[in-house]
């Protein structure tokens, strides 16, 4: 009876441990299913895809399966799908670079085509001729549902074609594609040709021309009572969640933000950490406005191509999760590190203002991305694209190698090194600069003087014996010519010069320390400062001392030689003529230009009151120590500012002065002891 008992007893521990062993197999096996990617092919090696917890990933991945932390390279289409090498003409593009030329509208157009052929017609890219171009721009239809535009005389086929939609168009297909490639709004990922097409962002039909709203991130860390998750809802709307909730996004159990149906970028943004965005086409329209709110966009398991993502390194901005793991991705969003946060905010906000914020760059980024196709191998570097201030204002004519430019010494701690070169404008043939001259030569970091001449007279057959190489530059009696990007500059540091400018060595010398530090800022003496003007409803400028300024004149002021690129190869003509007409406008233009690609204020140096006691009195058209406005230079910043599309001088309440200076020690002690001389 006790062996029967006994032996009962191991039959049923024995079925109960074997239907256990059952039921975690059967539950466990979908899981695996589920969570763990199928093994890839040793002939076709594949990535894991980006899950948010990848480090768990390490100890089951092979060599060379986890993805790199940065832009992967254009992948060939599939297919016998069209590709870079095979349907564009590369060599059409070698002389006169990348130049656009935009096919007509045969009827009425709307709105947001008309400011598309604006930005266009209004940048460097534009020619009026077929065959100087080198890409023909196809723009999308605007014709009746249903009806589509014929093919254009020049089509061939589509080689060295765009067809361009930012929305999505009334006709199915507006050509037969051929060898065009195709610059859509968040196209499938079944049907983009990675390489070859160009995935745009899904635009409002109100996008701004140029400028654009900024960023409305205020915050870059969370904030207490801030909820953590805003789903992405139906016409526009936004449904929010505290760090408590379970699985509310999939469940429907949030807070609805009340607002309008529909909800245009900068109307009402969603105000959470994270964006929880559905991967359905329709929601990509959430995605831009995720990036103005500086809300981390959570992308679940999207179908659509992320816009510019050629270029974008995207893993620094957004999340890709898996939709069927609820839980889990809850779980890690909570638990990710603040210092992540802060990164991906960070990089919304700057991503925003580069690419999106406006349809100018929207626009220009596109043929950018064209453009470095055509450079090949001379193409800029992923830096460039996904650092600050962005690709659109790192010209790769100028260079591809970070270090030449002004705006990543810090991110690679680095600093300027070598001297500086003195660019001299004279105006007047009465104005020559001989005392300038010695002071500036006499500077231990003078590397060489350049005198520009714009004269109608030639310049005179000798100049005074200087210790550094002294050149005569011959200009167009233009106030532009000094931002031209002259060849014979040698230097990065660039010591604009009037021929009525009166400085001392050492107060030459510590403003080229302080440009060494700030390499992206300029570095001046005398100030204006913006104001609003309520009486004329518009913006104004004054001399007049105060406890703040915004620009520095470019009568005496450091600055980076790149900047003279800029302002010849990327500012429209109408600016540059503006700056022509009145030579105060110059300056202004110049401190718009460099606020408006930094989004910092220019730094200013102390400048001894004898200086300003021996300035010449002004005349209209003088070029030199000008300080008060003139008043038909006035309207100038507003014109700029319209052109901008914004406001971009950024006031500034600092003067940065030498260790010592005006204190109650030894003369002796102070480095530069002649700033202090009355």
């Amino acid at each position: 009876m006790g062996g029967h008992m006994q032996s009962w007893r191991r039959k049923s521990l024995w079925l109960a441990l074997s239907a256990s062993w059952l039921l975690i197999l059967l539950g466990v096996f979908p899981l695996l299913r589920l969570a763990v990617p199928a093994r890839p092919r040793a002939r076709a090696p594949q990535g894991w895809p980006r899950w948010l917890d990848a480090e768990l990933l390490q100890s089951f991945s092979q060599p060379g399966e986890l993805l790199e932390d940065g832009p992967q390279p254009p992948q060939a289409p599939r297919g016998d799908s069209c590709n870079w090498g095979a349907c564009f003409d590369a060599s059409k593009c070698r002389d006169g670079g990348l130049k656009v030329f935009v096919y007509p509208a045969a009827g009425p157009i709307s709105e947001t085509r008309r400011r598309i052929l604006a930005s266009i017609e209004g940048s460097h890219y534009h020619t009026v001729s077929p065959a100087e171009a080198c890409l023909l721009l196809l723009l999308s239809s605007d014709t009746p549902a249903g009806q589509c535009e014929p093919v254009p005389a020049q089509w061939d086929g589509g080689r060295n074609h765009l067809v361009l939609n930012l929305h999505p168009a009334p006709c199915p297909q507006t050509v037969q594609l051929g060898q065009a490639m195709v610059a859509k709004a968040s196209p499938t990922v079944d049907t983009f040709r990675a390489g070859f097409d160009v995935a745009l962002p899904l635009l409002p039909e109100a996008h701004p021309l140029r400028g654009g709203a900024p960023g409305q991130l205020q915050q870059h860390s969370p904030r207490p009572g801030v909820a953590l998750l805003a789903l992405a809802g139906e016409r526009g709307r936004w449904y929010t969640a505290g760090t408590n909730s379970s699985a509310c996004p999939w469940d429907g159990h949030c807070e609805q933000d009340h607002g309008p149906k529909q909800t245009p970028p900068g109307a009402l943004l969603p105000n959470a950490t994270f964006c929880l965005i559905p991967g359905r086409s329709p929601d990509a329209w959430h995605f831009l406005q995720a990036l103005q709110a500086g809300c981390i966009p959570v992308l679940l398991s999207p179908h659509w191509e992320l816009p510019f993502s050629e270029v974008i390194d995207w893993t620094k901005a957004a999340i890709v999760a898996d939709e069927r793991l609820p839980l889990q991705v809850l779980t890690a969003l909570q638990e990710m590190p603040l210092t992540r946060v802060l990164a991906l905010r960070q990089q919304t906000q700057f991503l925003w203002d580069a690419y999106f914020s406006s349809v100018e760059k929207v626009i220009h980024t596109t043929l950018e991305i064209i453009q470095d196709r055509i450079f090949g191998a001379s193409a800029r570097p992923s830096l460039l694209w996904n650092s600050p201030p962005g690709a659109l204002l790192a010209l790769p004519t100028f260079s591809t190698s970070p270090v030449d430019f002004p705006f990543y010494h810090l991110q690679q701690g680095s600093r300027p090194v070598g001297r500086f070169s003195a660019l001299i404008w004279v105006e007047a043939p009465g104005q020559l600069p001989l005392k300038l001259i010695q002071v500036v030569a006499g500077s231990q970091h003078c590397a060489q003087i350049l005198v520009l001449w714009s004269c109608e007279k030639p310049p005179p057959p000798r100049w005074p014996e200087t210790a550094v190489p002294l050149t005569v530059i011959g200009g167009h009696r233009k106030a532009s010519d000094r931002f031209f990007p002259y060849s014979a500059v040698s230097t990065d540091a660039i010591l604009s010069l009037d021929a009525h400018s009166s400085l001392s060595t050492s107060e030459v010398d510590f403003a080229f320390v302080v440009w060494q530090s700030f390499p992206e800022r300029m570095v001046g003496f005398l100030t204006w400062s913006h104001f609003w003007d309520e009486t004329r409803g518009g913006w104004g400028y004054t001399a007049e001392k105060a406890n703040e300024f915004s620009m520095v004149l470019t009568s005496a002021v450091f600055y980076h030689r790149y900047y003279h690129t800029l302002f010849t190869h990327s500012l429209p003509r109408a600016l540059r003529s503006l700056a022509d007409e009145t030579p105060t406008c110059a300056d202004v233009l110049m401190n718009f230009l460099v606020a408006a690609v930094t989004k910092v204020p220019p730094i200013k140096v102390p400048y001894g009151s004898r200086h300003q006691e021996a300035r010449p009195p002004l005349a209209p058209g003088s070029p030199g120590l000008r300080q008060e406005p003139q008043p038909a230079a006035q309207d100038c910043i507003n014109q700029m500012a319209a052109a901008f599309g914004h406001m971009p001088l950024v006031s500034s309440h600092l003067r940065l002065d030498p260790v010592l200076y005006k204190d109650p020690v030894s003369v002796l002690r102070k480095k530069y002891r002649s700033l202090e001389k009355p």
